[in-house]
């Protein structure tokens, strides 16, 4: 893992929440997208190096939704960039970690992306983030 890619934070209104975060960073969202697979969508914005993603749930059966339910509002999840998630994927599973999809798939933001379950990490919801290089 070579870096926090991004810290995710569930959301219940996107647009609201764009325009709270854009007055705390002082900088709107560089990217708005929906991941139709995950039943969310997303903004992004930078903070420095750092980037947060927001996540509103777009049907009551997606992930975001039943987190927001269970906890409301807050940070969902935190994601680390990797420069392989295949061996990562390998290396995580024979340390012991648990993982909620274990084959990569398309995530927001041009990433592949695994997520470790929480049971196996101190309750922390943690993703693997690999850029998608262009053919």
């Amino acid at each position: 893992m070579r870096k926090i890619e991004h810290i995710g934070i569930a959301v219940k209104d996107l647009q609201n929440s764009n325009q709270l975060f854009e007055k705390l960073f002082g900088n709107p969202p560089y990217k708005e997208e929906e991941v139709a697979s995950e039943g969310v969508k997303t903004s992004f914005f930078m903070n420095g190096p750092n980037k947060i993603e927001l996540l509103e749930a777009t049907n009551e059966n997606s992930p975001i939704a039943k987190f927001l339910e269970k906890k409301g509002e807050g940070i969902h999840h935190i994601a680390f960039d990797v420069e392989n998630i295949e061996e990562e994927i390998v290396r995580l599973q024979k340390e012991g970690f648990i993982l909620i999809n274990d084959k990569p798939k398309k995530g927001a933001d041009n990433k592949l992306v695994v997520f470790l379950h929480p049971k196996s990490t101190n309750g922390v919801l943690i993703e693997l983030c690999q850029e998608i290089k262009e053919k």
